[in-house]
């Protein structure tokens, strides 16, 4: 009987799978990023803790690693995932017990050698192979592989959750050092607005400003405690979003004075072949699922053939319970099991074209990764090179407003012009410094999002 069961584990190990062989799609892009700069290190080998220069960034991203919920659903997923695969590859191996039974049987007058009815008894206890299904075909070995395939695809999963997790972070913190820097700008302004509007009420006053003036004035301050309550407001949402991020309050010591007071970002290198997207984890998840897909099939095609099972055991067996144990009870017993389709109503067919079709599916979602990776890069390195350029022209109109409303303040207070010019003097003053602050936002939110596209923050 040991003999049997080991030359039949040999045969089960040694039996080959019906998978089709993996051939991975060629990626539907080109082979270079447009734009793609060659300074700095590639993105997927710098730690975000590399990239993120600013040590109250840091300590942020660092809380929402540990505080986020979405990423503790993703990494409990995984845990989840990693005992299915642990079922499945239990179903490769004998199941091996200890069972015992006692039976109790009246036989009839014409079963029985004296003509009468007769009772008998019957006790075992047996150790042995439960049950055990012999893969000669693969079918188990294929369901193992896709499980283990979708095991590292939920691994990827939970990357690709972290490193979106580190961007959406870090992105909503500079949001927030933006607001607050816009928050300074318009109450800057309106302390200025309103030393402006006690001038020219003195000036009135005196005899000297027109009401038309004034009413100009307190509009300007008007309109810049708008402003500042706009921005106010904004400030208490964006901090709303990032604690949801960091799954905690936002510590006082945390929180930015600004967008200009910021510590940068370290250099990635993208002038690397678009190849670079495949080890991406979302897309290393997605080829995982394809390779998981790619195994169904083999499944699929040994459910045509014969399922051998085997159950196996040795015991003892008594017809009483007191001498279940004597000598001369011993005994085993093997029961081969052999199910073969003949007839399935074509299910078996279908199953083999659903998994087919399943495969095609997970190449065509693979390809579409690969696009929407490629796409992102290629957004952002276009964003970064018309970013900078922006930035550098509007701080040169800053300044040019900024002498501009020096020279109006001057004229006017000279008698030569009207408050007027200095009332558009200050606005445009003012938006082209609110202006200023977004596009140094969005050009570091455009380097973080640079970062994860191509593969930093897992």
């Amino acid at each position: 009987m040991k003999r049997s069961a080991a030359l039949l584990a040999a045969v089960a190990l040694a039996a080959c799978t019906m998978i089709p062989d993996y051939e991975r799609p060629a990626p539907p892009v080109p082979e270079a990023f447009p734009g793609a700069q060659e300074a700095g290190t590639p993105a997927a080998q710098l730690d975000w803790r590399e990239f993120l220069a600013d040590e109250r960034l840091r300590a942020v991203v660092e809380q929402a690693l540990a505080g986020n919920r979405d990423l503790r659903v993703a990494t409990l997923n995984v845990e989840r995932v990693g005992a299915l695969l642990s079922i499945r590859r239990s179903e490769l191996w004998p199941a091996i017990g200890v069972q015992g039974a006692g039976q109790r049987i009246q036989l009839p007058e014409k079963m029985t050698d004296s003509g009468e009815a007769e009772v008998v008894e019957r006790y075992a206890v047996e150790v042995g192979f439960l049950s055990w299904e012999i893969d000669l075909f693969g079918r188990l070995r294929s369901l193992s592989a896709s499980a283990l395939e979708q095991y590292l695809a939920t691994e990827e999963g939970e990357r690709a959750a972290r490193s979106a997790l580190v961007a959406a972070t870090a992105s909503s913190w500079l949001r927030l050092a933006a607001d607050v820097e816009a928050l300074r700008l318009a109450e800057a302004t309106l302390a200025a607005q309103a030393d402006s509007l006690g001038m020219i009420r003195a000036s009135r006053d005196a005899g000297v400003a027109s009401d038309l003036e004034l009413r100009q004035a307190e509009s300007q301050v008007e309109a810049a405690r708008v402003n500042r309550a706009e921005f106010a407001g904004a400030i208490a949402v964006d901090r709303h979003a990032l604690e949801l991020l960091m799954g905690g309050p936002l510590a006082p010591e945390l929180e930015p004075e600004g967008i200009h007071a910021l510590a940068g970002t370290a250099a990635i290198a993208s002038g690397l072949p678009s190849e670079v997207l495949l080890a991406r984890p979302d897309i290393l998840a997605a080829e995982h699922r394809l390779r998981s897909a790619n195994a169904d099939i083999g499944a699929a095609r040994a459910a045509f053939f014969p399922r051998i099972s085997l159950t196996a055991a040795l015991g003892t067996l008594s017809p009483d319970l007191s001498g279940l144990f004597h000598s001369g009870t011993r005994t085993w017993r093997v029961e081969p099991v052999v199910q073969t389709p003949i007839f399935a109503g074509g299910g078996l067919r279908a199953n083999l074209r659903a998994t087919k079709i399943e495969r095609e599916i997970a190449v065509a979602v693979y390809e579409k990764a690969i696009q929407t990776a490629f796409a992102e890069v290629a957004d952002g390195l276009a964003l970064a090179a018309t970013l900078a350029e922006q930035r550098l022209a509007q701080d040169a109109l800053v300044f040019a407003l900024e002498e501009t409303l020096r020279l109006s303040e001057e004229r006017y207070r000279a008698g030569i012009d009207g408050y007027l010019g200095v009332l558009v003097a200050q606005q445009a003053l003012f938006r082209a410094q609110q202006s200023s602050v977004l596009l140094r936002f969005a050009e570091r939110a455009n380097r973080v999002r640079l970062y994860k596209a191509l593969g930093g923050g897992a």
